[in-house]
């Protein structure tokens, strides 16, 4: 046909207009650009960890202490609601002084969480499901009641340097006097000193005295390491949460075997036997445990392949700067790391007081320093902080979460945030952190407590919540659980966990799993996060972080295209989902977020 008509023009002389009318024809008939293809994501690229507290989640017995059974019991949950791995604290046996991050043996299950055909039991299903089970790994220590501390602590060949031993410091007053090593603050307060009459020497502990410090210069407990992490692959464990690896190394005794003191902080708030008195220059961040972790890595990939298996993840727990916590992922030699570090910034850095430059900047700060080819992660809350809607405001609960399930990478959900659970109260009768009880008393315990994080999770309104039929948990379930609870938000027809069932499905949409990102705070409180894939519909999240009503402009924004459907909105919001927005403002109450779908760029 074209050239039919061409012919045509050229015969009556309108070769100029019938010529500029081809080409016009054959610029709009030019066909779109395909969007690009999807490259395929392993399993833990983009998925959502759920870390479960297991004392909290759910008893079976009824014994007030939560356990395997009862994790198990519950693992449709985590399919409802959109997650595809779980990471359990530690499970293995232990005295409970630090309620499992003091192992006595590794290669058990600790009794009051169950036994190993209950451990076997749970990875079980929760394969059947499409669930991961992740791990937590406490390699930095063992409990002083370890078979390693033991055969140590009594010279045994094999063991004899297991353990970071000093004899004491001299003292030049007084020959007879036992000065400790250093002045070196224990992460739970007082020295990191421990004296051992047995071996009359000191031991080393960073966290509690019951918890002592492997030697990572030792090359069999390197080796014992690997050993224990290649039993629970062989278990069906798809990784490990590592503890506490910025605690691997400390700086050597010179050759007197004097250890060097830390200088001081300068914190005139804090007293002699607190963590922050001095700086942590010799105790944390040597770069010496950056190679331990590359090995870790090359042993778990390793085991993998040879196995044929699926990824086996190693996640980093790394407090640290954002220049050591980057070593974490691998170094210019090219050696590869932990999969990811996990990314504490919402935690550390953000609060109820925070706007939205300081979100905007938060989160561009871990992607610029990211190295590339690298997957991000974000965690809003933990086991050891305060929980997020505690430390923010409650009506900023599906806000975070929207934010935690827009933003590229993995999302991590402490257990209860889906439904938006808060601190509860522990008294000082209740107490039983061993962070609370080293550092505090009646009157500034819970400045320390990990105890109001960690109270039993709410499934209904029942006695104990739910969570134990005993009369007392060994924690207090916490006074609102009436009022929050899972049962309640399932039966209500908006709720935070129907807000996050709604954000956990969009992540499968390829805007989300594959596309490019654009944040910036449209005011001073309004946080805007784009994600967008040239080709696919393009999402937006608008929120406002601020206490007061906010108006926000829209209409220059990049990348978003009206009319925008809302698709997901706070439970407090005047609006719902499938809500068309035309205009080129948006008006948002205090805390209030709206997901919106606009069509592709």
């Amino acid at each position: 046909m074209c050239n039919r008509v061409f012919s045509i023009a050229l015969g009556t002389g309108l070769v100029v207009g019938v010529v500029v009318g081809v080409v016009t024809w054959l610029l709009v008939r030019t066909p779109v650009e395909e969007p690009p293809r999807l490259l395929d994501l392993d399993w833990w690229e983009h998925t959502v960890i759920y870390q479960i507290y297991p004392r909290s989640f759910k008893d079976s017995d009824g014994d007030g202490i939560g356990d395997l059974k009862g994790i198990t019991s519950e693992l449709e949950h985590l399919v409802d609601a959109g997650v595809g791995a779980l990471w359990m604290s530690p499970v293995f046996k232990s005295p409970m002084k630090d309620f499992g991050y003091d192992i006595s043996d590794f290669y058990d299950i600790h009794e009051e969480y169950g036994t190993m055909a209950d451990f076997e039991e749970l990875v079980a299903k929760a394969h059947s499901l499409g669930l991961k089970v992740i791990l937590d790994y406490v390699p930095n220590h063992a409990s002083i009641e370890s078979h390693y501390f033991i055969k140590s602590e009594a010279r045994e060949p094999g063991y004899e340097n297991y353990f970071v031993w000093a004899d004491p410091r001299p003292d030049p007053e007084n020959p007879n006097n036992r000065l400790v090593p250093s002045n070196w603050i224990s992460q739970f307060g007082g020295t990191v000193w421990e004296w051992s009459e047995k071996r009359q020497q000191f031991y080393l502990h960073q966290f509690a005295i019951e918890q002592a410090d492997f030697n990572f210069r030792e090359q069999a407990v390197k080796d014992e390491m690997v050993n224990i992490m290649t039993f629970w692959l062989e278990k069906g464990a798809d990784g490990f949460r590592v503890d506490a690896i910025p605690h691997l190394f400390e700086t050597e005794p010179d050759e007197n075997g004097i250890y060097p003191d830390e200088p001081l902080s300068g914190n005139m708030f804090l007293n002699p036997d607190q963590p922050g008195y001095t700086t942590q220059v010799h105790v944390r961040d040597l770069k010496e445990l950056y190679v331990v972790v590359y090995d870790w890595k090359t042993a778990i990939e390793t085991w993998r392949w040879n196995n044929r298996t699926d990824a086996k993840v190693l996640l980093a727990e790394a407090y640290a700067n954002i220049i050591n916590t980057m070593l974490y992922y691998g170094d210019e030699k090219g050696r590869s790391g932990a999969h990811f570090p996990f990314n504490f910034d919402f935690i550390t850095s953000l609060n109820a007081n925070s706007n939205a430059r300081d979100f905007a900047y938060i989160i561009k700060h871990w992607l610029t320093y990211m190295p590339k080819g690298n997957v991000a992660n974000w965690v809003f809350g933990n086991h050891d902080q305060s929980r997020m809607p505690s430390r923010f405001r409650p009506n900023m609960v599906d806000g975070l979460n929207s934010l935690n399930m827009l933003l590229p990478g993995v999302a991590v959900t402490y257990q209860g945030e889906e439904i938006g659970m808060r601190d509860g109260f522990v008294s000082w009768e209740d107490t039983v952190d061993v962070a609370a009880i080293n550092q505090g008393d009646e009157t500034n315990y819970l400045d320390y407590s990990r105890d109001p994080c960690r109270t039993p999770y709410h499934w209904n309104n029942s006695t104990n919540a739910g969570f134990s039929t005993s009369e007392k948990t060994w924690l207090p379930v916490a006074e609102d659980y009436m009022e929050i609870n899972l049962q309640a938000q399932k039966d209500a027809d908006r709720s935070h966990f129907k807000v996050y069932q709604i954000l956990t499905r969009l992540r499968k949409e390829p805007a989300l799993s594959h596309g490019s990102y654009h944040v910036e705070a449209l005011t001073a409180n309004t946080l805007l996060l784009i994600r967008y894939l040239k080709g696919y519909d393009t999402y937006a999240l608008v929120f406002n972080v601020g206490d007061e009503p906010d108006i926000a402009l829209l209409n220059e924004v990049p990348f978003l295209k009206f009319p925008l459907t809302m698709v997901a909105t706070s439970v407090h919001s005047p609006r719902v989902p499938g809500n068309i927005h035309t205009i080129d403002h948006i008006e948002l109450d205090a805390g209030e977020a709206i997901v919106l779908k606009g069509p592709p760029t």
